[in-house]
């Protein structure tokens, strides 16, 4: 399998910000009136965010779009072990975007569209509470990418980490075997999962299709926790 080695923290920053520069100049540009036509003087805010945390926001009270880029979110997309639980993954899988290829540069572009895709969803007055990836939502991201939006914010971020030497891949992913990485557990099992301080050890209680339910020993005991199979780690 073709693993890349997880960015250093200030890459990740780096890539965040490019990510907001390629928003602003090649989706939000050309939608800018037509969303401040719905409603009237809406700004939209950009930032990198310290955590995995990714999404778009509305503020009525400012009148403002913001959307975020969590720096752990861009270092997950880096590897396939960890790429593979996104929504964006498979959504490019499932949809075909990109040609249905997988790679840090393409997780990178989509997550771009993604992001956006919600910012017109909500523009258009159709996310609601309990309905947020519905068919709108959809219609807005297919839209983006058929249009040739997808594939400009693609550009743009291969050529401007290119530039700024940050060397974003686009090596195309062989992802895990989710039946072989459901094998290699067992009922029992000790596992660890996490990165750092925030590192949980615990045992293997239940096998899932995509998940093991796991309960937490040491500093997690007596709590129960559900980790995509791509998470697991065999305790050192």
């Amino acid at each position: 399998m073709n693993s890349l080695a997880p960015p250093h923290p200030q890459i990740t920053k780096q890539l965040g910000t490019l990510m907001c520069q390629a928003t602003r100049e090649i989706l939000w540009a050309p939608a800018e009136s037509w969303v401040r036509e719905q409603s009237r003087g809406a700004g939209l805010a950009l930032r990198v965010g310290s955590g995995q945390a990714t999404y778009h926001r509305y503020d009525p009270a400012q009148n403002q779009h913001l959307i975020t880029y969590g720096v752990r979110m861009i270092a997950a997309k880096h590897q396939p072990e960890t790429a593979q639980g996104w929504l964006s993954t498979r959504e490019i899988r499932g949809r075909g975007y990109f040609g249905g290829e997988v790679s840090v540069l393409n997780l990178l572009a989509h997550t771009c569209c993604h992001e956006f895709a919600h910012l017109l969803q909500h523009s258009a007055g159709q996310r609601r509470y309990g309905s947020v990836h519905n068919r709108h939502f959809y219609e807005a991201l297919d839209e983006l990418h058929r249009s040739g939006a997808a594939n400009a914010t693609r550009q743009y971020l291969s050529e401007g980490a290119e530039k700024a030497g940050l060397g974003l891949a686009s090596t195309v992913f062989e992802l895990p075997n989710p039946v072989q990485q459901r094998r290699q557990w067992q009922v029992g099992d000790p596992v660890c999962f996490g990165e750092g301080a925030r590192q949980k050890q615990g045992k293997v209680l239940r096998v899932n299709r995509k998940t093991c339910t796991v309960e937490g020993t040491h500093n997690a005991r007596g709590l129960r926790y559900r980790v995509p199979l791509s998470m697991l780690q065999q305790p050192v």
